[in-house]
C-alpha cells in the first residue's frame, strides 16, 4: 500500500455503445445495445439509456430485446473500438511509462513512476486532466479511480461511474471496504462468493473479522491468506507495463447446433486459420494446440496436444486441431467450437514431421491449396467479454448462398449518398441511414440487398466532443 493515491484506474463508460452513439448521430441519447444478434447472442455492452430498462452485459440478447424492444441492436465494430482505444492508451502513456491495459477500455497507470503525481492533490489534478483530454480527443467519457493500490483504484472507478472521479485517501480503506459485498474483492467469483456465504460471510468486514486462519481453512493457504490481506485493504500488486498473454484463441457460437461432422471439421479448420492469423499478428508462436467443444447439452470438452516445439505454422496447427477433433464425440450436435494455442514464445521451432506430411498430402479441405488466412471477424472476447459476440459474422458481407448479408450497425458507402450504416435488412431489402460522426442525424433509405452501388466500408473516425458541439444544427 502506498502513502499517496498515485495508482490510477481508468474505465471508459459503456465503451462500445458510447462509441456507436458518437459515430451515429441519430442514436445519441437513445438506448443502444451491442453484441451478438443471433438467437444465441449475448450483450457485450449496453448504453446507460438501455441500462434503465434492465439491460446489462452478458445478458442473452433475446432477453434484452424483451426488456428494451425499441433499442438499437448493433454488431460490434472492433476496427473502430481499437482505433479509439489506441488514442486513449496513448494519453495514458503520456502520464507514465507504467501503463497496464486490461482490455480495450480499461487500464491501470502508475502516476508516481511517471512523476505526474506524488500526493492526493496532484493525483486528483492529473485524473481530471486525463478525463478532459479523453473527452477532447475522442468525444467519449471515462471514469477514473485513484488510490494507493490497484484493488482500491478499481473500486474507486466503479464508484465514479459514469463520467466521474473518485479518490480514496490512504488510511480509509477498511472503513470503505467493510460494508461492501465480498464479491468486490479480486478473486471472489460466484463459486467462492457462495462458499463464503454458506460460511456466514457476505461482507468484507465479515472476512476481516473471521481472521486469516479461518479463511485459509475454508479456501486454502494461498487464496485464504490473499483474501484476508485484501479484506484489510492491503494490496501490493505493482502496475505491470507489459501483460504477457498466456494464450491466443478464437471461438464461435453457432445459431443452430451443428450435426454434420464434415461441417464441424471445416469450422475447426476455419478457426485454426483465424487463430494462427492472430498468433502471427502478435508476433508469437505456441507449443500446445487446444480444441474446445461445447455440445448440445452444454457440456464442454477440451482436448490439447503439445508439439515438439513452438510454431506459428498454419498447417501444423490445422493438423493438430483435426487430430484433437477425432477424439471428441459430437453426436447430438455442437453449439460452440474453439481453437487456441498456449505455451507462447517469441520464436518458432517448426515441427518438421508435420510439415513433411503436409507437403505430401492435399493441403485444402477439398484437396485444393490452403487459402491464405484472412483477417478474423473480431469477437467481443477481445474486450474481455468472453464469447459475447462470437459467431455473429460481424465482418461478413456475403452469405454462402450468394446473397449479400447486411448486419445492423455495419458500415457501408453508397455511390450517390456517401457513408452510412445498416439499420436493418430482410426480405431482400436493406435499410441504411446516411450520416457520419459530427453530422446531424441523417436520412434513411432502402435498397435491394444486391444493389451494386452499396458496398461495405471501413468505419469513419470519431469526432471529438468539442467539434460535435460546434457543428451546425440541421
Amino acid at each position: 500500500m502506498r502513502a499517496a493515491p498515485t495508482i490510477l484506474h481508468l474505465d471508459m463508460d459503456a465503451f462500445f455503445a458510447a462509441a456507436e452513439q458518437a459515430a451515429k448521430p441519430s442514436l445519441r441519447g437513445k438506448p443502444v445495445v451491442v453484441g451478438g444478434l443471433g438467437p444465441r447472442g449475448v450483450v457485450a455492452t449496453a448504453s446507460y439509456e438501455a441500462r434503465r430498462f434492465g439491460v446489462h452485459s452478458a445478458m442473452p440478447m433475446a432477453q434484452a430485446r424483451r426488456l428494451a424492444p425499441n433499442a438499437a441492436y448493433l454488431v460490434p465494430r472492433f476496427t473502430l473500438y481499437r482505433a479509439v482505444s489506441d488514442q486513449v492508451m496513448e494519453l495514458l502513456r503520456r502520464l507514465s511509462p507504467l501503463v497496464e491495459p486490461l482490455s480495450l477500455d480499461e487500464a491501470f497507470v502508475d502516476l508516481e513512476a511517471g512523476g505526474t503525481a506524488h500526493d492526493a492533490a496532484t493525483a486528483r489534478a492529473t485524473g481530471e486532466r486525463l478525463r478532459a483530454d479523453i473527452r477532447a480527443v475522442t468525444g467519449l467519457t471515462g471514469s477514473v479511480g485513484l488510490a494507493g493500490s490497484k484493488m482500491l483504484a478499481k473500486i474507486a472507478s466503479e464508484q465514479a461511474k459514469p463520467d466521474g472521479l473518485v479518490l480514496i485517501e490512504p488510511g480509509t480503506e477498511r472503513e470503505l471496504l467493510g460494508p461492501m459485498s465480498v464479491r468486490i474483492l479480486p478473486g471472489v467469483g460466484p463459486a467462492t462468493g457462495e462458499h463464503l456465504r454458506r460460511a456466514g460471510m457476505t461482507t468484507v468486514a465479515d472476512l476481516a473479522e473471521a481472521g486469516e486462519d479461518e479463511l485459509v481453512r475454508l479456501l486454502g493457504r494461498a487464496h485464504g491468506a490473499s483474501l484476508y490481506r485484501m479484506a484489510l485493504g492491503h494490496d501490493d500488486r505493482p502496475v505491470v507495463a507489459e501483460r504477457d498473454a498466456k494464450s491466443v484463441s478464437v471461438e464461435d457460437t453457432f445459431d443452430v447446433d451443428l450435426h454434420d461432422r464434415v461441417r464441424v471439421r471445416l469450422e475447426v479448420e476455419r478457426l485454426a486459420d483465424r487463430c494462427v492469423r492472430r498468433l502471427r499478428g502478435a508476433g508469437r508462436s505456441g507449443r500446445t494446440v487446444v480444441l474446445k467443444v461445447r455440445r448440445y447439452d452444454f457440456s464442454t470438452l477440451t482436448r490439447s496436444e503439445t508439439l515438439r516445439g513452438p510454431t506459428d505454422d498454419l498447417a501444423v496447427v490445422r493438423e493438430a486441431a483435426a487430430r484433437l477433433l477425432e477424439s471428441v464425440d459430437t453426436t447430438g450436435g455442437v453449439r460452440l467450437l474453439g481453437v487456441g494455442v498456449t505455451g507462447l514464445a517469441d520464436y518458432t521451432q517448426e515441427d518438421l514431421f508435420a510439415q513433411a506430411a503436409m507437403a505430401e498430402a492435399p493441403a485444402g479441405p477439398q484437396g485444393g491449396t490452403v487459402p491464405e488466412p484472412q483477417e478474423p471477424a473480431a469477437g467481443v472476447g477481445e474486450a474481455g467479454v468472453a464469447g459475447a459476440a462470437a459467431g455473429t459474422g460481424a465482418a461478413e458481407d456475403v452469405d454462402g448462398g450468394g446473397e449479400r448479408r447486411w448486419l445492423a450497425g455495419q458500415d457501408v458507402r453508397h455511390e450517390e449518398y456517401g457513408p452510412g450504416w445498416v439499420q436493418g435488412s430482410g426480405v431482400g431489402r436493406v435499410t441504411v441511414r446516411f450520416e457520419e460522426p459530427g453530422s446531424p442525424p441523417g436520412r434513411v433509405r432502402t435498397f435491394r440487398t444486391d444493389d451494386p452501388a452499396l458496398e461495405p466500408s471501413d468505419p469513419l473516425p470519431l469526432v471529438a466532443r468539442e467539434q460535435v458541439e460546434r457543428a451546425p444544427s440541421p
